[in-house]
């Protein structure tokens, strides 16, 4: 699971108590809420399957996949399936190719979900093996699913945009210069990266 309230609230404080921009941010938006997932084959299996569609298109996806191989958790299964009878499911050829990439890797233990590696830039390579898990979908499982309390998905649009807003850059910081910025905020850049998609949410909803 993810970073508790708990865990994201002694983490803001220690952000804040570095940086004051982010108390002015913090007045305006208060805690997030947290963000957890389930750890292993599941959660990534949905990554895949909600790429580049709508979460409603997703969970009817997920739903009918889960009906036609009668568990769409269960890795053994979607391997033994046959392309057309995923298809059938709602899955495109690419993410046939995905989700299978996927099943192969877990049900040949190969990948060992409950024994990522230690360290993150570690784990997030052994997750980047699979097809069509790239960084920032290996990060988001290390940080939702995992609580692993310094991931830092600087490649993120949001992330880059608030934490600009919130350190009142002027433009958008590019990726570079937003790893920059957080490195002074080791070990807590997951709850910082949790709070500049909760901030982003506040400030585009007061919009």
């Amino acid at each position: 699971m993810g970073l508790t309230a708990e865990q994201l609230k002694g983490s803001i404080d220690a952000l804040v108590a570095r940086e004051p921009a982010f108390a002015a941010a913090l007045e305006r938006a208060g805690y997030p809420p947290p963000r957890l997932r389930e750890r292993g084959y599941a959660t990534l299996l949905r990554t895949i399957v909600g790429q580049q569609v709508s979460v409603a298109a997703a969970t009817a996806v997920w739903n009918k996949l889960d009906a036609t191989i009668g568990n769409a958790e269960e890795p053994s299964l979607l391997a033994a399936a046959s392309d057309e009878l995923l298809r059938s499911a709602g899955l495109s050829r690419q993410k046939i190719g995905y989700a299978r990439s996927l099943a192969e890797e877990v049900t040949s233990g190969a990948l060992d979900l409950a024994a990522l590696p230690a360290d993150d830039e570690d784990a997030i390579a052994a997750l980047t093996r699979i097809k069509g898990i790239g960084r920032w979908s290996a990060e988001i499982y290390l940080l939702f699913a995992e609580g692993r309390p310094d991931i830092w998905p600087a490649g993120d649009l949001a992330v880059q945009i608030e934490i600009g807003r919130i350190l009142g850059h002027p433009e958008r910081p590019s990726e570079k210069l937003t790893r920059e910025w957080s490195e002074a905020w080791r070990p807590h850049r997951g709850a910082a990266a949790i709070f500049a998609w909760h901030h982003y949410g506040m400030v585009k909803g007061a919009i």
